[in-house]
C-alpha cells in the first residue's frame, strides 16, 4: 500500500498507546479515521487532539470482545467513508498470572480482546476490502509474547501465539486469492503503555479478577517495570507499522534485541530440548 492520503484507516485500541500513534501517523498521512475503544473519555479526547476536520473522523465507544460490536464498527465505517484501506486490529489487554490461577472469566476477558477481536475484524472488515479496486492493507497487533512463552503470562501469550498464526495463514491465503490487500504482523515487546494497567477496561460482566499473591504478584510486579522500563516508544511503534505497510512487509518487530530469544526457542523446537526458560 503506497497512498495513504484521502484513505480510510480503522484503528481499535485508539484512545491511548500504539493506537493512539497509529492514529496521529494516520492523521499526518491525510487518511480518514475511523477510531475505536473502550474508554470513551480518552477516546473523545484523543480524536479531539488530532486537530483535523471532523468530517475525517468517527470515533466510536466499542467493546471488541463482542462481535456485534466489531461488525457494527465495519457498517459505521464503510457506510460514513464508503471504503476501508487500513485495517489496524490493535486492541489489547494484559493480565499476569499463573496459568492455573486463571480463571474462566480471565481466560474469556484477554482471549477477547486480544484474539477475538482480530479473528471479528477479519471476518466484517476484510471481505469487503478484497472487493474495494484499490485494495488495502490489515494490520494485527501480537506481541514478541506470540513468538516466545514468559511465564507468568498464560492468557496473553495464547492469544497472541493465535494472532501470530492468524495473521500467517491470512498472508498464504491472500496471495492465493491474488487479493489487492496485504497484511502485516506487528510484535513489540516492552513499550510503556498501560497495558499493565488494563484491568481498569475489564467489563462487568467479566467481574473482577482475583488478586494477586505470591508467584502471580513476582510476576505482575515484574511485567509492570518491564512495561515501564521499554526504551522505544508507541510512536516508534506506529512508524514502523507504517514503513512496513508501504513496503509490502510482513513481519515487524521493532526490538530487534528479542531476535535471539526466538531463534533460542527456534532451537530448542528443531533440536528436541525442553524450552529454555526464559529470564
Amino acid at each position: 500500500m503506497k497512498q495513504f492520503r484521502d484513505r480510510t484507516a480503522v484503528i481499535t485500541g485508539a484512545a491511548s498507546g500504539i493506537g493512539l500513534e497509529l492514529a496521529c501517523r494516520a492523521a499526518a498521512e491525510g487518511m480518514n479515521l475511523v477510531l475505536a475503544d473502550i474508554e470513551a473519555a480518552r477516546l473523545e479526547a484523543a480524536a479531539a487532539g488530532l486537530g483535523i476536520d471532523a468530517r475525517r473522523i468517527l470515533a466510536q465507544r466499542i467493546d471488541v470482545s463482542r462481535e456485534d460490536e466489531i461488525a457494527a464498527l465495519a457498517d459505521a465505517a464503510f457506510d460514513r467513508f464508503g471504503g476501508v484501506h487500513l485495517l489496524c486490529n490493535n486492541a489489547g489487554v494484559g493480565l499476569t498470572r499463573v496459568s492455573w490461577e486463571l480463571t474462566t472469566a480471565d481466560w474469556e476477558w484477554v482471549l477477547g480482546v486480544d484474539l477475538w477481536s482480530v479473528i471479528h475484524g477479519v471476518q466484517h472488515f476484510l471481505p469487503r476490502m478484497i472487493k474495494q479496486e484499490e485494495g488495502g492493507h490489515v494490520v494485527n497487533t501480537s506481541s514478541v509474547a506470540g513468538l516466545l512463552s514468559t511465564p507468568g503470562m498464560a492468557a496473553y501469550n495464547v492469544a497472541k501465539h493465535g494472532v501470530v498464526t492468524l495473521s500467517e495463514t491470512l498472508y498464504g491465503e491472500l496471495l492465493a486469492a491474488k487479493a489487492r490487500v496485504g497484511v502485516s504482523l506487528l510484535c513489540p515487546a516492552w513499550v510503556p503503555t498501560a497495558i499493565h494497567e488494563s484491568a481498569r477496561n475489564r467489563p462487568d460482566r467479566f467481574g473482577a479478577a482475583k488478586p494477586a499473591a505470591g508467584l502471580s504478584a513476582a510476576y505482575e510486579e515484574r511485567m509492570g517495570q518491564a512495561v515501564k522500563s521499554g526504551r522505544l516508544t508507541a510512536a516508534d511503534m506506529a512508524n514502523e507499522v507504517f514503513a512496513a505497510v508501504m513496503e509490502d512487509r510482513f513481519y515487524v518487530i521493532p526490538h530487534r534485541k528479542i531476535n535471539n530469544a526466538i531463534q533460542l526457542r527456534m532451537d530448542d523446537i528443531m533440536n528436541l530440548r525442553n524450552p529454555t526458560p526464559l529470564s
